[in-house]
């Protein structure tokens, strides 16, 4: 019986240590937070694939976002594909537009936290992804 206690309570032990890295995990912002980010693109696309970015607010789950991107397209119709990807999957406390061709601006509306933005990854060649707080 005193086995079964010790064990029960390094079990607890061992969820609360994993609840707490978690908590850390989800509110942790490799790039920080900010209220507009900049995404700019640099270069076409020389090879399907698919970019994957984390925006993730202040003490809120991070939420990903999945782009597309076909082998050809220009630098101009990439931030295109990021913009309209953003806009699809975004709630509505974002507001995603182009800049200059190239760019895409990421708002957060008012009432929404702060936000970090990340590029998780990307298998689409010569693309260069530049991510800068506004």
């Amino acid at each position: 019986m005193y086995q079964t206690n010790k064990q029960r309570f390094v079990l607890i032990i061992l969820l609360f240590s994993a609840l707490a890295l978690a908590s850390c995990v989800s509110t942790h912002h490799p790039g920080g937070l900010s209220n507009k980010w900049r995404i700019e693109v640099s270069e076409g696309a020389k090879s399907d694939g698919i970019m994957l970015f984390r925006v993730t607010p202040n003490d809120q789950p991070a939420i990903d976002v999945r782009v597309h991107i076909n082998d050809g397209l220009r630098e101009n119709m990439v931030a295109k594909a990021i913009k309209n990807a953003f806009r699809e999957q975004l709630p509505k406390g974002y507001h995603v537009e182009r800049d200059d061709g190239e760019d895409v601006l990421v708002k957060r509306r008012w009432g929404t936290p702060r936000f970090g933005l990340d590029l998780v990854s990307s298998d689409v060649k010569a693309v260069r992804i530049d991510l800068e707080k506004e």
